[in-house]
């Protein structure tokens, strides 16, 4: 799949929007460089992902600008998105000068719309007030040619009566896409449902979910928003971002393969993007879960091992993993003849077998794998 190619999209699917080069940028400690983007942005558009979310812009000079720039080279302006900081009126003009110079062509605007945060960043929690400023941030931005999608920052805590007619406003002044914000995890997937419903209904309304994972259930309230006809998710690979992370992305591609038979994506570059992605975050396993962690296919059963079809949900090598034997006190023969089949080394595994059990035991019970094994065998010496 080339960097101008979306997946062909049936009716119900979901577009993803992936926020691996944003969102992480608010999490502490962790900073991708532009080889990061260039590398992480290209395995997404193969991987069918339609919009590759970078950088955040408030006004000149961005610290941002090399990896809005590094993406852009990568997989160009039309598949990627800058955010755009709002606070007043003048500073958002001053920000969507510098993602003209970046060459951005998708921004999506981070509005708060909750009371609290409201309060907190924009110094007034007036509905009234809400509206006018998205109206003239909308407004602006389509007069200089952005496609443009507005948020809903603490989308998912604001009242119905106050976040509604906010996101009309914003679909009347010209708004592409509104993204609900589910800032801080709060919303299980039933009313997450009844929230994504009260704004598809609005006439003319593309909506997204962005969900945090604070309470492990990103991934179903996105599906649970899709049903609801949401039109866009956005993810994180290995779930990587702030409070507990967001919806990552191989659990929500494979769950919509499994749970909506969605063979759009190519799933075999998922293993790849996480391990990229977290060593460049500097966090290692730290986010991961699903079907991409080291662990997602390791067994210590034999039988498990010799007939993984009737275990795993889809095989290792659909998301580019791979199947493992990890062990420690639990080594049987049958293991052993698993680990050594097409290794070329000879030994009789049940003479073999005791031999090692001792030496485990003797080192403390280290965690075996394949490999380990393997060089094992060939210090072993029959009595």
């Amino acid at each position: 799949m080339t960097a101008a190619e979306s997946p062909e999209r049936k009716p119900g699917q979901p577009r993803i929007s992936d926020a691996t080069l944003r969102d992480s940028a608010h999490m502490a400690g962790v900073e991708f460089g532009p080889g990061d983007a260039a590398v992480i942005a290209g395995l997404l558009v193969r991987t069918g992902v339609d919009l590759v979310e970078v950088g955040m812009v408030s006004g000149p000079q961005s610290k941002d600008a090399d990896l809005v720039l590094a993406t852009h080279e990568a997989v160009g302006p039309e598949r990627s998105m800058t955010l755009v900081v709002v606070r007043d009126r003048r500073q958002v003009a001053r920000a969507l000068d510098e993602a003209e110079r970046l060459g951005v062509r998708h921004i999506m605007y981070s509005i708060p719309t909750s009371e609290q945060h409201a309060r907190l960043k924009l110094g007034s929690d007036s509905p009234k007030f809400l509206q006018s400023l998205a109206r003239s941030a909308i407004s602006q931005a389509k007069e200089r040619g952005f496609h443009t999608t507005f948020s809903g920052e603490d989308g998912a805590r604001t009242p119905r009566e106050r976040l509604v007619p906010y996101v009309a406003a914003g679909f009347e002044a010209g708004a592409d896409r509104f993204r609900l914000a589910e800032t801080v995890a709060c919303l299980s997937p039933w009313q997450m449902q009844e929230v994504i419903a009260d704004l598809t209904a609005i006439e003319g309304s593309e909506i997204e979910i962005h969900s945090h994972n604070m309470l492990g259930m990103a991934v179903a309230n996105s599906l649970a928003a899709v049903r609801a006809g949401a039109q866009w998710v956005s993810a994180t690979v290995g779930g990587i971002g702030e409070r507990g992370g967001n919806a990552p992305l191989a659990e929500l591609l494979t769950s919509l393969r499994v749970v909506h038979g969605d063979t759009r994506f190519d799933l075999t570059h998922l293993t790849e993007l996480s391990r990229v992605a977290l060593r460049g975050s500097g966090l290692g396993d730290a986010f991961q879960s699903g079907p991409t962690t080291p662990h997602a296919f390791a067994y210590e059963l034999p039988g498990q091992l010799v007939n993984p079809e009737a275990y795993e949900t889809l095989p290792a090598e659909l998301v580019g993993n791979e199947r493992e034997l990890r062990v420690r006190s639990r080594l049987t023969p049958a293991l052993v003849r698993w680990a050594l089949a097409d290794s070329g080394v000879d030994v009789d595994a049940d003479s073999f077998t005791p031999w090692l059990i001792e030496r485990q035991e003797r080192n403390g019970s280290p965690l075996l794998d394949r490999d380990a094994i393997r060089k094992a065998a060939t210090d072993f010496q029959p009595a």
